[in-house]
């Protein structure tokens, strides 16, 4: 296995530690989960980097890459949408966690269909920009949430600033996670469309 490959099974590895993390109640859960998942984001931008310029692309790595980064992120959205802004609100809602899982499981049926056929359908540009939204939202909240830990206490300001504050930046960021996830998998599915036409 070369090192991209290497990079993106840890990305799943790390993930799983992430969850575990972020899940058992104790005093520095979303401090190790923001390190954990900033680690594992970190990843997905060294393996295509080394992929490409070792000339290390591979089968694996064009399906794997992007199956690791839709675990990653929907553990990070799930675990972000079972805390609570404030009573009965969620930090993430529900409804665009249900927009991100739909994207990436109609992406993902869309990747099995080219499989079956002999085609590898790489992650595109728009994609790698959706991730990186995805990211920076994710990375954001998690670290609203570690402010509440020691570790991370000294951030706390930042999130009360009356011209960018939490208010501000928290609507904005997800409001470009939506919007990024539903044009690219819209592009990506006209992009590919001919493959869902051949098999009506």
């Amino acid at each position: 296995m070369n090192l991209p490959n290497q990079l993106t099974v840890s990305r799943l590895v790390l993930t799983v530690v992430f969850v575990a993390a972020t899940a058992v109640p104790w005093a520095y859960g979303f401090t190790t989960g923001l390190v954990l998942f900033a680690i594992a984001s970190l990843t997905d931008w060294l393996d295509g980097k080394i992929a490409r310029e070792r000339n290390l692309v591979t089968a694996f790595g064009q399906l794997m890459d992007p199956l690791a980064d839709k675990v990653l992120m929907a553990a990070a959205f799930v675990t972000l949408m079972g805390q609570d802004l404030v009573p009965q609100v969620r930090l993430m809602p529900g409804w665009l966690l249900i927009a991100i899982l739909a994207r990436e499981f109609l992406v993902t049926g869309l990747r099995l269909v080219a499989g079956a056929r002999g085609a590898v359908l790489a992650a595109d540009k728009l994609g790698k920009q959706k991730t990186l939204w995805q990211i920076v939202t994710a990375c954001y909240l998690l670290l609203y949430l570690a402010t509440r830990e020691a570790p991370a206490a000294f951030a706390r300001p930042l999130f009360d600033h009356p011209a960018a504050g939490f208010s501000i930046i928290h609507p904005l960021l997800l409001g470009l996670t939506l919007v990024t996830t539903v044009y690219s998998g819209l592009a990506y599915f006209w992009k590919n469309r001919q493959i869902v036409l051949d098999q009506i």
